[in-house]
Formats: structure tokens, sequence, C-alpha cells
């Protein structure tokens, strides 16, 4: 644990893409091979199930530093992590000689947790920090919440694991996609050693892209680019292999149950090929909204009744694989011919269907094209460099999404919570309300758009203002005015005002505008 913890500790307090896999590359050639397995684990975001609520932690851990529970909830709130809270407040204690297990043998404590009751569980949790120093104390909370959040991305990680083991770090990097977990797999048979009959079920590393920031004319020439519209839908890589198909999406969960109509692509497309593409809900020969497809993301099994109503095929503009040669090195261009030839004269009730593409002779062009995004249930654009190979992870340079703008609406603060961490000491985190009739009726919670200034400045006026309190939750009069930017709104009958935006955040604090000009239900409605 010692090795791990000063390994958390090293990429917790640098921002340098060069310390950080310096860091990693020293771990993975000194640790043991179990150590080494849980480690690309968890920062793949494999972790153990949690045994121990975060309500059970704050209250043992108040106990024992012997704090009322109202001054151990205001240091976590000034804190904001409640893994480092625990480890501040608790008093100092380690083993004689320090503690000498390894990461694998606390990663086996914590999945101990989940099968005892609840005093033994106490008890060994009490144990753990007396055993541990506060470093240790610290990791051991985090692997028991699952907030290993240290700035590490699969990428680099992958790089530091390439330069340590002399693994090709593409070949790495398609190892380490999948459905396994430090149980079923070993260090050995998972990074050193490649496994034929493992590979069928994996995909390849997602190519991502960054928005457009500067302007599209500084891409160059509009003849290097070929542009799509950007739908939205789960992305995701389907694959045929072995007589199998498996659908992955970019958060590398297998998905394939949840859409079985993608079983049909085995009876017309040839062995060894693997789509990149959008999975949307389709009707009509065109994308259902993103609400349609929402209803089927949860579920493990489809029922036929929802597969009618939301029926999906994969929308497909990429192709990795074919007659199971890997593609990714040849252009797109090249790429995206044997695609069309693939898809070429399908019937229609196979669920796959070609990405078209976006013709433009220039910027301006293409821009006008952009601003019709909306009204046929598009987020943009994508463009994508001809010449580009297909490479994992986010790099500038070859993908870009350029993306509409958010829709908007005034609407009046009727609540303000305070943050956590930094933000403890301010209210940042809003409700906001419209009008219907002469009432204000609430429809969404924002939190992010202001600077810090902004943020003081409110916080000031939310203290003066405070009309009730309930919990941390305060009550202020419906004066002051935001513009809210949303990409998406539906109807949802969970929601007093009966919508739900889709990624809500604040553009700007109106102070030009009085509360009664606000928006209305009713305006919010006729987007719908």
């Amino acid at each position: 644990m010692k090795r791990f913890a000063a390994l958390y500790t090293a990429l917790d307090q640098s921002t340098k893409t060069t310390t950080k896999v310096a860091a990693l590359e020293a771990y993975f050639r000194e640790a043991p091979d179990a150590d080494r397995l849980w480690t690309i684990a968890l920062l793949s975001g494999r972790r153990p199930r949690r045994g121990v609520t975060t309500t059970q932690l704050r209250d043992w851990a108040a106990e024992l530093a012997g704090l009322p529970q109202w001054l151990f909830e205001d240091s976590y709130a000034v804190v904001g992590d409640l893994a480092e809270t625990i480890a501040l407040v608790l008093p100092e204690g380690e083993a004689p000689g320090g503690d000498t297990r390894s990461l694998s043998d606390w990663i086996a404590e914590v999945k101990r947790l989940g099968t005892l009751d609840e005093p033994a569980r106490k008890a060994a949790v009490l144990g753990a920090w007396g055993t541990l120093d506060r470093t240790g104390r610290f990791v051991f909370n985090k692997l028991i919440t699952g907030g290993l959040r240290v700035g590490v991305s699969q990428t680099l990680m992958t790089r530091a694991l390439a330069r340590a083991t002399g693994v090709p770090e593409p070949e790495l990097a398609h190892r380490l996609m999948g459905d396994w977990t430090p149980e079923t797999v070993s260090f050995e048979s998972l990074v050193l050693t490649r496994d034929p009959e493992a590979d069928l079920s994996k995909p390849y590393p997602f190519c991502l892209a960054y928005q457009v920031e500067d302007g599209v004319q500084a891409l160059g020439s509009p003849a290097d680019w070929l542009a799509e519209w950007k739908w939205d839908g789960i992305r995701g890589q389907v694959i045929l292999r072995g007589g199998q198909h498996f659908v992955w999406s970019r958060g590398e969960e297998l998905m394939t149950d949840r859409f079985p109509e993608l079983a049909r692509l085995r009876d017309f497309v040839p062995e060894g090929t693997v789509f990149d593409g959008e999975i949307l809900g389709w009707r009509d020969g065109a994308p259902l909204p993103f609400a349609a497809l929402q209803t089927r993301i949860g579920r493990k099994t489809v029922p036929k009744k929802l597969l009618a109503e939301a029926p999906v095929i994969l929308l497909a503009y990429d192709l990795l694989e074919a007659g199971g040669e890997d593609l990714r090195a040849a252009p797109l261009a090249e790429r995206r011919a044997r695609l069309a030839t693939l898809t070429e004269g399908l019937p229609d009730e196979v669920p796959l269907r070609l990405s078209p593409e976006v013709g433009f002779d220039d910027w301006a062009a293409l821009a006008a094209l952009r601003a019709t995004s909306r009204a046929r249930g598009a987020e943009g654009l994508m463009l994508k460099r001809r010449a580009a190979p297909y490479v994992g992870g986010r790099r500038k340079g070859d993908w870009w999404k350029w993306k509409v703008d958010p829709l908007s609406v005034d609407a009046v603060m009727i609540y303000a919570q305070a943050g956590h961490g930094r933000r403890a000491n301010l209210f940042t985190d809003y409700t906001f309300a419209v009008w219907d009739g002469d009432a204000l009726v609430p429809f969404t919670k924002a939190y992010s758009g202001l600077t810090d200034a902004e943020f003081r400045e409110i916080t000031a006026w939310v203290r003066k203002n405070t009309l009730q309190r309930f919990g941390p939750v305060r009550q202020v009069p419906g004066e002051l005015v935001f513009e809210i930017g949303f990409e998406g709104i539906q109807p949802s009958p969970r929601h007093k005002s009966g919508i739900a935006l889709r990624f809500p955040r604040m553009l700007r604090w109106r102070r030009d505008k009085p509360a009664a000009e606000a928006d209305t239900l009713e305006s919010l409605r006729a987007l719908l």
C-alpha cells in the first residue's frame, strides 16, 4: 500500500503530463504483478464494489475523532472530499513498523467489508484506520468510496505501461479494452501475452474529437475535410468476430443485450468486421429524439413493446476492421470507401446505415448548413481530416465537433446552495424557475458558467436576502435573472414543470433584466 499511496500522491500533486507518466512508469517497473494489475484496473474505472456507505464512514469517523456531527459536516464542506476529511480529522495512528500489506491485500480487505454485518464492518474499518498512516488512510478511504480521480487518462496510463513493459502502445491499448476484472485475468495474460480468443470481443480505443474554438477557417482547405451530421445517440463499436457480435459503448460498457436487433448484422456482414458509429433510435428513415433511446439505456433486457417503440440502427461512420485486418492506420478516405462498399445494397430491414457526407464547397456554405442542424434533429457537424488514421484518445488536429449554439431561456433564481471544496464558502448551486401565470415554477438546476467574482457577489446577496432555510438550501426572493443554456429539452413527468433539460448551465447573469421579464413555462414547452 505504501508504494501505491506514494504513486497516488505523486499523481495527485502534479499537473504535468511528463511527471505523471514518469511516476507511473517507475511504479509499473517495480510493483508486484497483482498490484500492477489492480492499479491498471483502478485507473481505468474498474473498482471494487462499495461495501460501506458514506453515511457510515462519516458517522464512524466523527465518533472516532470525538467531533460532533455538525463540526465534521462543516469540515467536510470546506475540504470538499470525504476521504481527505476523514484522514485529516482522525488521530494519528500507525502499526509499529508501519503497514506492510500490499495494494492487492487492501483491495481484498475492502471487498471483504461487503460480506460483514455492520458491527464487524465498523470494527474492520476502524482497525484499518488505526493501522495506516495519514496518507494510507486517505487512499484506503478512496478505495472504499471509489473516488480515485487523479487526472490520469487511459492514454497516459497506457503510455507509461508501454514504456515499462516494452509492449507497443497501440497493441497495449487494445488489450486493456473490454470486459475484464483483476479477478478474471492475471497481469501476465492481460498485458504480456496476446490471447486471440480474448481478442474476439475487444473493441479498439475510441478516437475522440475536440470542439471547434478558433473557427473552421483555421482548418485550411475544405477539400481536406469530410463533414457529417453530429447526432445525439450512443457512440459505439459493433464487432463481428468468431460467429458472434458485440456492442461496446464509448465508456467501455458491453451493451450487446440492450440492442438485440443489431444481431441481424451477422446475417449480412462478413466475419472480422468492426464498425465505429452512432447507435440511434430510428423510424421512417430518420433519427428519433435521444429520449426514445434513453428508455433502453438502463435495461439489461428489452421487452418487445420497447423494441417496437424505440427501434435502433447503427449509423456507421468508420470501418476499423475488415476481414480481420486492422484498418486504423489507413487514411479515413480509404476506410470510408470500403465502408461504403460494405453497406451498399443492404436490405432496408438491416439495422445498418452509412453516415452520409455533408457536401460543401467552402466554409461559408458549411456554416449555412450547420445553422439548420437543430431543425434536422442534429447537434451540429463533425469534421474529419480525410487523410487521418484512426488514433485512439483525444488528439487535436484530425477530428473536430462543430456544435450549434445551445438553446437558452431567461430564468429566475429561487434557491441557492453552497458548493464544496474551494467553493464551500460560496453559494454556487442554484435552482431556477420560469413564470406560469403569476407563479414561479422550478424547472432546472445549474452550478457552472459564472466567474468567481460573480459567485462572490451573488453569495453576499443570498446571505442578505435569505427567506427560509431547508438544511443547506436557502430560499431567496425571485429577483435575479440568469440566461440558462442547454443542449436539449424533453417532457418529464418526474418534474413539477413537466420538462427536463439536457446539460443545463448558466451562460450569463442578466443584470439588465427584471424578473418580470423572465421566460414562461409556455415558452419552454414551445421548444419541445
